[in-house]
């Protein structure tokens, strides 16, 4: 009887060990107050990225930036509440706030449509498309918008990695409803790829690590995957010479025409280049050859030239997210004002943490997570570990048939365009 009691003992301590180990391979927690650290960071980080770069944005094309020519940090810099590479994202923030993660296209569609900011590009062309009753995903298809491999969703996907921490599949959804706005193909992976970067960066510190679950959030056969393994290979080749490997970066993708097939500015001005895949491989610079280092990555990331305010922006935001706000150096957060309000939106600072809270936790617990209390009774997010499932394959110059998406008329009462105030 005692042998009987002491292996049913044993059968029952295997058994629990053998369900903790389940449970923790196929859940990550995070401290409620981590991912709310890291969050605040990851905005910052964006914030910080394009007030730095933003006096070189284009002036330098096809050729790296003269190290005496890079601006010098100041910390009033990250107050960037007029910056339309941070408050468009917030637009897409806004219709998930108000209508929750089960969204339509079209809602979102409807909203941006709504927006009164200037925009340029693909946004530019998907707004116009909408206003006119090009519902999405059409609005972003390459028949009627020749920017659909722009880099405008890929600027703009932060919010989408920020509120999905550990779930890149959340992340990957949130582009097919928002980026599908305006891009297609590369240009919708792009914002995917660096959606991916972000979920993981509440679990992982190591920026190649980082850079390969991005990767695998895309179809590996699109030219966008294709680009961020030719840099992770030269920088496997050169991991000490950024240079060269912006050299090999520009000869494939800025000077072959092969790999700017749907690029607007190659026919008008073939020195400036809006495509998603070189501008993606320039945020991919910073963060590896940075290793790790805030100022080395944003200086970098600029340095690389083209939209050198955007690129370091989505850098900066990615690392920053690893390093979290309490331990962000001084000079990035001190002169940060909780009061500002950014333009076009509802949201100051506070506000915008607020939101990304809420929506986090929706994500958590619709992906199959949920929030337990520790030992201490603090919060914590218990996630789910979830493989990627990137969208289908598209190519904007051979793309697949529209979907002969229209807004109805109830739909089209719903926007109410207005003038763009001047100067705005």
């Amino acid at each position: 009887m005692r042998r009987l009691i002491l292996l049913t003992v044993m059968a029952g301590l295997i058994l629990s060990v053998n369900v903790s180990c389940v449970e923790q391979k196929k859940f990550r927690r995070l401290a409620w107050g981590e991912y709310v650290d890291k969050m605040k960071a990851g905005w910052v980080g964006q914030m910080v990225g394009v007030g730095w770069g933003g006096p070189t944005e284009f002036r330098f094309k096809g050729q790296i930036i003269p190290e005496d020519q890079m601006p010098k940090w100041h910390p009033q810099m990250v107050n960037q509440f007029n910056q339309d590479d941070i408050y468009v994202e917030m637009t897409f923030l806004r219709t998930l706030e108000l209508y929750g993660l089960d969204c339509t296209i079209r809602q979102a569609g409807i909203d941006f449509a709504n927006s009164r900011y200037r925009l340029w590009h693909a946004n530019n062309a998907g707004r116009n498309n909408l206003r006119s009753g090009i519902a999405p995903p059409d609005s972003g298809h390459p028949k009627f918008n020749p920017h659909a491999d722009d880099i405008d969703y890929q600027i703009e996907a932060d919010y989408s990695g920020l509120i999905s921490p550990g779930l890149p599949n959340v992340a990957i959804k949130l582009g097919e409803k928002f980026g599908r706005v305006m891009n297609y193909g590369d240009g919708l992976y792009a914002g995917q790829f660096v959606a991916g970067m972000y979920a993981e960066a509440f679990f992982e510190t190591d920026l190649e690590k980082i850079v390969r679950a991005g990767l695998k959030c895309i179809p590996q056969k699109s030219q966008y995957a294709e680009c961020i393994n030719d840099v992770l290979k030269w920088y496997e080749q050169y991991p000490d010479n950024w240079q060269k490997t912006w050299q090999l970066i520009n000869e494939k993708y800025h000077l072959n025409p092969d790999y700017r097939r749907f690029s607007c500015s190659a026919e008008t001005d073939f020195s400036f280049n809006i495509d998603a895949k070189i501008n993606g491989a320039y945020i991919m610079m910073g963060l590896l050859y940075g290793k790790g280092d805030p100022d080395k990555t944003i200086i970098i990331s600029t340095r690389c030239g083209q939209d050198s305010d955007c690129n370091p922006s989505n850098a900066g935001g990615v690392l920053f997210t690893t390093i979290g706000f309490s331990k962000l150096p001084e000079r990035f957060t001190s002169a940060l004002d909780p009061n500002g309000k950014f333009s076009h939106t509802p949201y100051n600072f506070p506000m915008l943490v607020e939101v990304c809270r809420k929506l986090a936790r929706q994500a958590v617990e619709r992906a199959g997570g949920r929030v337990e209390k520790d030992a201490n009774g603090q919060e914590l997010f218990v996630i789910p570990i979830e493989k990627p499932k990137p969208s289908k394959l598209e190519q904007s110059w051979k793309p697949r048939p529209v979907a002969n998406s229209r807004f109805t008329r109830v739909e089209l009462e719903k926007i109410q365009i207005e003038p763009v105030p001047e100067g705005q």
